[in-house]
């Protein structure tokens, strides 16, 4: 059931079931992350190998301070700077965060996120939510509540309608290892801006197994049908004999039907851009198509998020 009704929400949570809640950058698959029972329906509603963490959601950083260690001083920076916001710092844990959680870890990543309904739910419990993106594993992540109906719809006991995702990209996720500080994953948050704020940082590559972090997967944000990565001339060359559909930065193409092109943004712009990619590549997932071509974007500021997220979509699992 879709629905805007908060307390049907904490009710179901506080209950130990799960609700699918909205976030700046895609809908999350809640449930009470104290709560290993609750954890375990996320796991199982999503068909997610337990080697792969989940995020912890708060409300601010006082709340995150009851769940953690302590907070390096560019965690603090990044934290006051950024949150609320598609930011994902990875942390130690506290005991009181379940392993199943974290795989194993001893850091948990945490993230307060910015949209007004997600934030007055998680002001008026008093547990942190477990939530990674609320469709089955490895597809394409949901950034409308129809999306998640559509997916999990029946293992779901509500959906809490924010609207659509205004970001549309996951969470930057950032951790540290001594001195050094690591991008896990590229997300909503650019590069740029958190080098802006603590300095320069590197960037870890992916991982077959045993991730660090949510999201580290070679394949995965991926649609069911096949997704080719290159420059147009060449792809339509190349599958030029059958159906195929493209998703586009900002360009139609005379060789392909109209109705199976996605174009990300006629105006250039790069965050509309990544607001549409994962509602593009679900369209294309529907139609009549046999494959799917595609290009990068830009790869500046959110744009190399966006093509972290085209490459690993035509990653073969």
């Amino acid at each position: 059931m879709i629905g805007k009704d908060i307390n049907k929400a904490i009710a179901l949570l506080e209950a130990g079931e799960l609700v699918a809640i909205p976030t700046e950058t895609v809908y999350g698959l809640a449930g009470n992350a104290l709560d290993t029972t609750a954890v375990t329906k996320i796991f199982v509603a999503k068909n997610r190998p337990h080697f792969d963490p989940l995020i912890v959601h708060v409300p601010s950083l006082q709340r995150a301070e009851q769940v953690v260690r302590s907070i390096p001083e560019k965690a603090l920076i990044l934290s006051n700077l950024f949150w609320p916001g598609p930011l994902t710092i990875l942390l130690n844990k506290k005991q009181i965060i379940p392993d199943l959680v974290t795989a194993g870890l001893d850091t948990v990543g945490i993230r307060c996120p910015r949209h007004p309904l997600t934030l007055e739910l998680l002001q008026k419990i008093n547990f942190p939510l477990a939530a990674p993106s609320a469709n089955p594993f490895g597809y394409v992540s949901p950034t409308r509540p129809e999306h998640v109906s559509e997916q999990l719809g029946d293992k779901i006991s509500y959906i809490l309608d924010g609207g659509p995702c205004p970001v549309g990209i996951e969470s930057t996720i950032v951790g540290f290892e001594e001195d050094q500080t690591i991008v896990y994953r590229l997300g909503g948050l650019s590069l740029e801006n958190i080098e802006d704020a603590i300095g320069s940082v590197s960037v870890q590559g992916h991982s077959l197994a045993n991730p660090k972090a949510p999201g580290q997967l070679n394949s995965h944000y991926a649609p069911r049908k096949r997704l080719v990565l290159g420059t147009f001339p060449q792809l339509f060359k190349t599958y030029g004999q059958v159906q195929v559909g493209t998703l586009s930065f900002r360009t139609l193409f005379q060789e392909v039907e109209k109705r199976n092109q996605i174009v990300l943004s006629p105006s250039g712009n790069l965050e509309e851009a990544a607001r549409n990619l994962f509602s593009g590549l679900r369209e294309l997932d529907k139609m009549e198509v046999s494959v799917i071509l595609a290009e990068e974007v830009p790869d500046i500021g959110i744009g190399k998020a966006i093509n972290d997220r085209l490459r690993r979509a035509a990653a073969q699992a």
